[in-house]
């Protein structure tokens, strides 16, 4: 089993489409198979990262299929217009 998590660092004043980019991930969730689990929250407490994915693979080939994933892809695709910094780590159970 793999762990995927990110975080990320929004612009300021970009809190709208942050939740639009969330509410499409949280989206993903029983729509891509290759998911088996995912939270995703906001950050309640300032100066951190504003948010974070955390989600379950299978396999590496199953995190490398929905990286790879149109869906998945138009919903990053919003991220990377307003973020200002993603950390990743992915880990074996």
């Amino acid at each position: 089993m793999i762990k995927h998590i990110v975080m990320w660092k929004f612009k300021p004043g970009k809190e709208a489409e942050m939740n639009e980019f969330l509410d499409g991930l949280r989206a993903l969730f029983g729509v891509i198979p290759q998911i088996k689990a995912q939270e995703v929250g906001v950050n309640c407490a300032p100066g951190n990262y504003d948010a974070v994915l955390i989600s379950t693979f299978d396999s590496l080939e199953d995190l490398a299929a929905y990286k790879s994933d149109p869906r998945h892809v138009a919903v990053s695709r919003l991220c990377r217009s307003i973020r200002e910094d993603r950390v990743a780590v992915d880990w074996e159970v």
